[in-house]
Parts: structure tokens; C-alpha cells; sequence
């Protein structure tokens, strides 16, 4: 028995060892790479605009009588590479807006509050500055959500129409799951960042959908080593925003809504009602439900870009 026991912690031994060996080695690694590839990080796809003395960047490509904006997810590092598979199957018709938030993609790294109302008085700040007037089609990802729920909420005017992308809503998560999910946020945080500091990131795939170029994902993947999980992120206050009982006791948006819901939050029943809620509010709402992951733009860009054309072009619209 004691042979087998040494044996055991030999083995025990040898693998620790090699873990510590291979997290140096990436450790090294990526601090080469980083300093390699830091031009790809730092040249803007879009136009970089001051807000609150600091650069927001916003993305524009195509034209058309329509503007659609879309508005990325907590933690997304590079929203204008995320969106990429639906909005290049939009831009022939449309103008595109992709919106990256302080924190994300090229914009910078600010300190301060990250409340909704704040997050969302500076995103059309931007929008003003670049010239991009609304109406806008809101396309959000998960919790941005919030996001345009309360544009929508706040100055209707500018609010054609959302097309939620598994998009988070009011009273959409049961409020003890999310306070215990977050009660350890902080230890979540501490592994993404030891994650990102010894370059294991370098390692994840950035082509889920298939069909961003080998550029696009290079600059994908250094923006997420360089920038993401960053402090400006984690001040948003996803807990306070969902939280929050002012806003989600206030009326519903009336304006059109397509909502999609992923596999991974179909048997949510908060989730769920959270929808249909917004589709019965809506003086045009409808709810679909796709067999695929929470980014649903990667897997079904097909299907949701031809439904956002019959939707956005219907002729009572």
C-alpha cells in the first residue's frame, strides 16, 4: 500500500510540475507576443470619438434608410469583431453602428461610475458626435439589454425598433440565483485575470461562427490578451443594474421587438417570461426561440440577418 501511495504522489508530483512548466512557458510567451502584436490593439477599426474627455470607439460601415446599432454583452473584448458574422450580412442594405463601450474593443479604459444611465447618456453622446442620427434599430446582446430597454424607455423617439439578441430584460433573472451567482464574482474576476496574465486566452478559439478572417481573429485575440477583464468592465454594476426596482417597475417599451432566446436560457423560466413579457408589451413583438449557444450571432447569422430584413422592411412598419 505504501509502494502504491508513492507511486501516486510521484505521479501527483510530476504533473504539478508540469502545470508549473507549462504556465511559465505561457507566461513568457505571451509577454513576447504581447509586446509583438501591440499595434493590433492599437489601431481602431472605426473612428475614435472624445466622451467625457476620454476616446469611445464607434464602427460604421454600409448605408441606408435604416441605422442599426448594435450593443455588445458584459465582458465581450472586441464587439466590432463579435458582431462581425451578422452585421457584413446587413451593411448592403443598411447603415451599421457598432457601439464599443469604455472598456471594450478600441475605446479606452476609464475609471468612475458605470451605471446604466451613464453608460447609456455616453453611448449616444458618441452617436451624436460621429454624426449618426436616430432612429436606431437597437440590436443588443445579452446585458446590454438593459441597455436598450431603457433607451427605449427613455426617449422612444430614438428607438425604431430592438432585435434581442438572448438579450437580458427586466425581471429577467430570479433575484437570489443572481445575488448568490455574484456573491463570488470577485473570485471569478481573480481567475480570468490569472487567466489573462499568464496568456492562457492565447489558447481560446476567436472563430466560433467560421467566418472571421485570420486578421480578424489576430487582432481579436491580442485586444482580449491586452485589454479584457479590465476594471472598467467589472465596475459596470451588472448586480445594481438588474437589480434595480426603479427601472424594472417602470412600463415596458411599446416600440417593435424581435427577440431571439439561445438553448442555454430557453428552460430559464425568468428568462423566458422576462421576453414574452417584452413581446406583449410591444405593438409588434415576437419571440424565437434557436437551437444554438448563448451568442446566438455566431451560430445563426444567417437565419437572424433574413429576419431582421422582413422585420425592419415590413410594409405597415
Amino acid at each position: 500500500m505504501k509502494k502504491a501511495f508513492r507511486i501516486i504522489g510521484k505521479v501527483f508530483l510530476g504533473l504539478l510540475i508540469l502545470i508549473v512548466l507549462f504556465l511559465v512557458v505561457m507566461t513568457v510567451y505571451n509577454q513576447i507576443m504581447l509586446k509583438k502584436n501591440k499595434a493590433l490593439c492599437e489601431t481602431p477599426l472605426g473612428q475614435l470619438v472624445e466622451v467625457d474627455g476620454h476616446n469611445m470607439s464607434i464602427y460604421t460601415e454600409g448605408e441606408g434608410e435604416h441605422t442599426i446599432v448594435f450593443l455588445s454583452g458584459h465582458g465581450t473584448a472586441s464587439p466590432i469583431l463579435d458582431f462581425k458574422p451578422l452585421y457584413s450580412r446587413l451593411s448592403d442594405d443598411y447603415k451599421i453602428v457598432v457601439v464599443e463601450k469604455f472598456g471594450y474593443g478600441f475605446s479606452d479604459l476609464v475609471d468612475g461610475e458605470r451605471d446604466l444611465d451613464t453608460i447609456l447618456r455616453q453611448d449616444r453622446e458618441a452617436l451624436e458626435k460621429c454624426g449618426i442620427e436616430a432612429p436606431y434599430v437597437l440590436c443588443p446582446h445579452s446585458f446590454s439589454g438593459y441597455e436598450a430597454t431603457r433607451w427605449a424607455q427613455e426617449y422612444p423617439d430614438e428607438v425604431e425598433a430592438i432585435v434581442g439578441l438572448d438579450m437580458c430584460t427586466p425581471h429577467c433573472m430570479d433575484v437570489n440565483k443572481l445575488k448568490e451567482k455574484y456573491s463570488s464574482s470577485a473570485f471569478l474576476w481573480g481567475i480570468a485575470r490569472f487567466m489573462k496574465a499568464v496568456g492562457i486566452v492565447r489558447l481560446f478559439d476567436y472563430n466560433e461562427s467560421g467566418v472571421l478572417s485570420e486578421e480578424d481573429c489576430a487582432i481579436y485575440k491580442e485586444i482580449a490578451c491586452h485589454k479584457n477583464v479590465n476594471d472598467t468592465m467589472q465596475n459596470e454594476g451588472d448586480v445594481e443594474i438588474a437589480l434595480n426596482d426603479e427601472r424594472n417597475s417602470a412600463p415596458l417599451p411599446t416600440v417593435p421587438v424581435l427577440l431571439y432566446v439561445s438553448n442555454e436560457t430557453s428552460n430559464d423560466e425568468y428568462r423566458i417570461g422576462g421576453m414574452q413579457a417584452m413581446v406583449d408589451a410591444s405593438s409588434d413583438g415576437t419571440l424565437i426561440q434557436l437551437d444554438c449557444g448563448h451568442y446566438v450571432h455566431y451560430y445563426a447569422y444567417e437565419r437572424i440577418s433574413q429576419d431582421m430584413k422582413a422585420f425592419i422592411e415590413k410594409p405597415d412598419r
